[in-house]
């Protein structure tokens, strides 16, 4: 199975010199051993206090355990410090650390020997809270990975030729809360196969699951119309090229752009946020969708200017009713309730930052290329048919937030 590799903290593959190998004192005493050792548990690993022994020529304490059956760990800790944290194990059980001070000469002391028994870790939680369900076109993967720990959920199908078992997906993530789908699956049933790991190479035993996706398709734009209502916002000027309808005309680089907050001869308030309402056509069961924002010749517009940031969409099945919508994420119904009159939020979503982290107007040719193929988001399986779109923006990526611009909108889903 593949091994998480996500930095290189003091392990034994790290070239990275510490300092801590450099000879610094002719003194050949040996420095006597940490005492007053105590432990305390927590998930995947272990902090162990000690008292240091008196002496000016310590260097560091040296911690040294196995991780698993068959990998050990260094974990040093500098002489400024009572502790050092020992972490990585594959399970939740007792663990053997070494401790040595060593001196400024790199002499060891006698060795001191502390039991451990980490509470259970991070990616073996993240492992029995695995949630699975049919999606569209694919699998829905859901965990919970409450102390953010770098893991990675790992996909694994068989070969259509071999019939072995391969790995087709790995999402690897910090993040507390998981919930992505994999796609492009035909309608026959799946038997995926599911595991996670963590930075150390520990990977738990494999879920398998037989899968069932769900039908989907790209939402014919040919049904899309512009449903105007009162309170939508005014497009910029009066012409074609800035219209509604640029959202669905299959072109990615021309754009809709909202009214500015004062224009010429114009006597309409502007409402801050702003929103826009559209017909689909049809009455469909919606999975995801892509947005494009909005690019053109001036590739200064990336992550900038009047790109919305934070946005709502909105839907309905029914004839629709105007009113004016929450101002803002705080005020909204939950997703999948409804306002007063009937517009059911769909979901809050949010642009990804810029991949290379690179300050405006700084980007790399993978920031512009991630910006050209659309943002991609995803649905509620549990969210009623649609009809009717009103998008609603709360933020422009430009914090101007007194227009927004987008180029394209692609939904798909199932047609009821």
């Amino acid at each position: 199975m593949l091994v998480l590799v996500l930095g290189c903290s003091i392990t034994f593959s790290c070239k990275k010199t510490d300092g801590y190998n450099t000879v610094l004192s002719t003194d050949k005493t040996k420095p006597g051993p940490v005492t007053n050792v105590k432990v305390s548990n927590f998930n995947g690993g272990a902090y162990i206090t000690y008292d240091l022994p008196s002496s000016s020529n310590i260097l560091y304490v040296q911690a040294e355990y196995p991780i698993n059956d068959k990998l050990k760990r260094q974990t040093k800790s500098s002489y400024y410090s009572d502790s050092v944290t020992v972490s990585g194990f594959a399970k939740s059980q007792d663990y053997t650390v070494v401790l040595r001070v060593v001196s400024r000469a790199d002499v060891a002391s006698d060795s001191v020997v502390v039991t451990v028994h980490p509470n259970t870790p991070p990616y073996l939680l993240a492992y029995a809270a695995l949630k699975l369900q049919n999606d569209f076109g694919g699998v829905n993967i859901q965990t919970v990975n409450a102390s953010a720990a770098n893991i990675g959920v790992i996909t694994i199908f068989p070969d259509a030729r071999t019939g072995k078992q391969e790995i087709v997906d790995q999402h690897y993530t910090n993040a507390d809360s998981i919930d992505y789908s994999l796609r492009g699956y035909d309608t026959l049933p799946k038997p995926f196969g599911f595991y996670v790991t963590d930075q150390w190479g520990n990977s738990s035993d494999t879920l398998f699951q037989t899968i069932h996706p769900i039908y989907e398709t790209l939402i014919s734009k040919s049904g899309f119309n512009q449903y105007t209502l009162p309170t939508d916002v005014p497009k910029y000027q009066n012409n074609d090229y800035f219209n509604l309808p640029n959202l669905w005309n299959g072109i990615t680089t021309d754009f809709y752009n909202t009214m500015q907050p004062i224009l010429p001869n114009s006597n309409k308030s502007f409402i801050w946020p702003a929103w826009v309402t559209f017909d689909m056509g049809a009455t469909v069961k919606l999975s995801r969708y892509t947005m494009w924002e909005r690019s053109g010749d001036n590739d200064e517009l990336l992550w900038t200017f009047g790109s919305p940031q934070t946005w709502v969409l909105w839907g309905r099945a029914d004839v629709p009713k105007d009113e004016l919508m929450p101002t803002d994420s705080l005020n909204l119904p939950a997703v999948g309730s409804a306002t007063p009159n009937g517009w059911i939020n769909l979901g809050v979503f949010h642009a990804p930052a810029k991949p290379s982290g690179l300050p405006n107007p700084q980007y790399t040719s993978a920031d512009l290329a991630f910006w050209l193929g659309g943002f991609n988001f995803n649905f509620s399986l549990d969210l009623p048919s649609v009809r009717y779109i009103r998008l609603e923006c709360l933020q422009t990526m430009g914090g101007t937030n007194n227009f927004f611009d987008i180029s394209e909108l692609s939904m798909y889903g199932q047609y009821n």
